[in-house]
């Protein structure tokens, strides 16, 4: 499966665009549409269809993830929905997740609200809450429609 424009628009929505390096929430050096900017890649300003490109490149290793990974069938939005998370929150923590495993075994409306655990960001070693990760896995899991 592809991520569609309703799935963009999701990540665009929860992400923002910053045409210039910000270290985000977590601390993690970042641009364009959240792309975490990784050793060896170097940033000034960039343009919007650069951000764009970035942006594609980084949904294309989501969309693999979730591909990859789940092995029970899924509807546009559920996808889309999970294509938003991983891109949020990595690979491996996806791998890892209990939400995940919960879909695995057919239980939808169990990894539905799963969403709304995965809310928290460490910010110089402190866990928190973020209401802006509470606002997504909210958005997430209302296109994870069961």
């Amino acid at each position: 499966m592809r991520l569609n424009k309703t799935g963009i628009d999701l990540i665009k929505e929860s992400e923002s665009l910053r045409l210039e390096p910000y270290y985000d929430q977590a601390g993690r050096l970042t641009i364009g549409y959240g792309h975490l900017i990784e050793p060896g890649e170097s940033f000034g300003s960039i343009t919007e269809a650069e951000a764009e490109a970035l942006l594609i490149d980084d949904v294309r290793t989501a969309e693999n993830t979730v591909n990859q990974l789940v092995g029970v069938p899924l509807n546009q939005t559920q996808f889309n929905a999970l294509v938003s998370f991983v891109f949020n929150v990595g690979a491996g923590a996806f791998a890892a997740s209990t939400l995940l495993r919960k879909l695995n075994q057919g239980d939808y409306e169990g990894a539905r609200q799963e969403f709304k655990r995965w809310k928290y960001v460490t910010i110089a070693g402190v866990k928190t809450v973020s209401n802006g990760l509470l606002a997504r896995r909210e958005r997430e899991a209302q296109e994870f429609t069961v």
